[in-house]
């Protein structure tokens, strides 16, 4: 079972991230990192990439698209928090992006 990210692990997972552009969202257990690409098929191509690891793990971002601008929030609903699920799904889709 997934569980929130503890405070001793916390920063440990998410300073390599922070390091990529995402951020923890304010007033909420959350991050979010904007990916802009080239144009919009290479925004939609990648969300589709990112699509298939977000159902193979059951784990879905928020997120929407503005022509080449894709903005994601990630966060674990069932456990209130940002969860190893969380860092994992930013990781593999900054790997996607790269």
């Amino acid at each position: 079972m997934t569980e929130k990210l503890s405070a001793e692990t916390r920063d440990t997972l998410l300073d390599p991230l922070k390091e990529t552009g995402w951020e923890v969202v304010d007033g909420r257990d959350a991050i979010f990192k904007s990916f802009v690409f080239d144009n919009f098929v290479e925004a939609f191509g990648w969300m589709t990439r990112v699509a298939i690891w977000a159902e193979k793990w059951d784990h879905h971002p928020e997120w929407s698209n503005v022509y080449k601008t894709v903005d994601v929030t990630l966060t674990t609903h069932d456990v209130g928090g940002i969860s190893t699920l969380d860092v994992k799904l930013a990781r593999k889709m900054d790997s996607l992006a790269g």
